[in-house]
């Protein structure tokens, strides 16, 4: 083995190959490597960073499954109550893998200015509820505090505050129809609290936070009917099987639905990035493996004289062939090393100063996100590594043909 190895180091020396046939061609195999290595590297962190603060945003504003009335009514409008006292409430004991529910009821109303007007979605929610991701979404102000006495302070998008020149601290008129058969609208005077942009802007244009004490007034509810509850999951791998166990569980007056289910076509199209993705790693490690490839078959070929003397000296194909397989092999860890440093690098930049935008109304997100975690790097290296040592075994094989007589003479 030791033997092997120092033919192997002798092979790839500086000094041995640095003015041979074969230098440009292993400089361009190892630069083949380093950017399919950084390719794959971005498009992995790109593309799950995407889906996941794409998931994040859609989450933010519905949880992860929706519980509701079990009716036809698709909208908005929390029309049909149902009991907050449930067996589930406050806490899911009978399904695992659930983090935590909320009672929320939203009711359709317009935002009235001296000037302009604006149609927004009012969403009740109480003390339970979980401001973790709103903490991301705010830009101006504060978040309100629902666990005391009725507040009439509410937190509206950026998108509504520049729509009706609005900023924190100003009081709003907001109209709501309570059902088809009212003729005069009923309004409440808001405070705004606070300001957020979520980037998602299907969301921004219309929701507007609230306390939810203020939908069960309009709607003439009691203080024990809300609207529906969202469901948070621990791992959203699992979503569609936990949301069929709590489909099971909520019994046959009651509905569920996931995200997944509710905005199918946003997380259909999200599924076309783990194609893209496993498609740009197949391309990748293809092209450097066939530039390893080629590397390897113009070592032998150049070193053919030496493997003639080395097997002339005793040594077997089999240890001939490891000598060229651990030089590859060497090379593809050069590369893989320059690609973990710029790609990572790369990453790292976008990351925290956000160079590269995007258009929120096309990708849901203002930058693109980036998606760094040890685990997928490390897969993806060691699949590298793997991929292209089977790739390298077959070419290696030429070197069984090689004889000893032939090999020593040939120029």
């Amino acid at each position: 083995m030791n033997f092997e190895y120092f033919i192997a180091k002798r092979i790839v020396s500086a000094k041995e190959y640095k003015n041979s046939v074969s230098s440009p061609i292993i400089k361009i195999a190892i630069l083949s490597i380093v950017i399919g290595f950084v390719t794959m590297l971005i498009s992995i962190a790109s593309g799950v960073g995407l889906q996941n603060k794409i998931y994040e945003k859609v989450s933010a504003f519905n949880g992860d499954i929706i519980i509701s009335n079990f009716d036809t009514n698709f909208s908005d409008d929390s029309q049909n109550p149902i009991s907050i006292n449930q067996e589930f409430y406050p806490i899911f004991n009978s399904v695992q893998g659930i983090k935590h529910i909320q009672a929320t009821a939203s009711k359709g109303g317009i935002i009235r200015t001296l000037n302009e007007f604006e149609g927004v979605v009012v969403k009740g929610v109480g003390k339970d509820y979980d401001w973790n991701s709103f903490n991301e979404f705010l830009i101006d102000g504060n978040l309100p505090d629902y666990t005391r006495q009725l507040t009439n302070e509410i937190v509206i998008s950026e998108y509504v505050s520049n729509r009706l020149n609005l900023k924190v601290g100003d009081k709003v008129n907001t109209f709501f129809f309570n059902d088809n058969n009212s003729k005069l609208p009923r309004s409440r005077s808001f405070e705004i609290l606070g300001i957020y942009n979520s980037g998602f802007k299907d969301f921004d244009e219309k929701f507007v936070i609230a306390d939810i004490r203020h939908i069960q007034r309009l709607n003439k509810w009691s203080e024990h009917e809300i609207g529906s509850f969202e469901v948070f999951v621990e791992h959203f791998s699992e979503i569609e099987t936990i949301g069929a166990k709590v489909y099971n569980e909520v019994g046959s007056f009651l509905d569920s639905q996931t995200i997944k289910e509710q905005y199918f076509s946003i997380f259909k199209w999200l599924e076309l990035f783990d194609f893209n993705i496993t498609l740009i790693i197949i391309i990748m490690i293809t092209v450097a493996g066939i530039n390893m490839i080629t590397a390897l078959l113009v070592l032998i070929l150049e070193r053919t004289q030496m493997i003639g003397i080395i097997k002339a000296l005793g040594s077997s194909n089999k240890s001939v062939r490891k000598i060229f397989i651990y030089n590859a092999m060497y090379l593809v860890g050069i590369g893989l090393f320059w690609g973990n440093i710029i790609g990572i690098g790369l990453l790292l930049i976008q990351k925290y100063f956000k160079l590269i935008k995007l258009d929120p109304s096309i990708y849901y997100v203002t930058e693109a996100p980036v998606y760094l975690a040890i685990n997928y790097i490390i897969m993806l290296n060691i699949g590298t590594l793997v991929v292209c040592f089977f790739m390298l075994l077959v070419p290696s094989y030429i070197i069984s043909k090689i004889t000893p007589v032939k090999a020593i003479r040939f120029e």
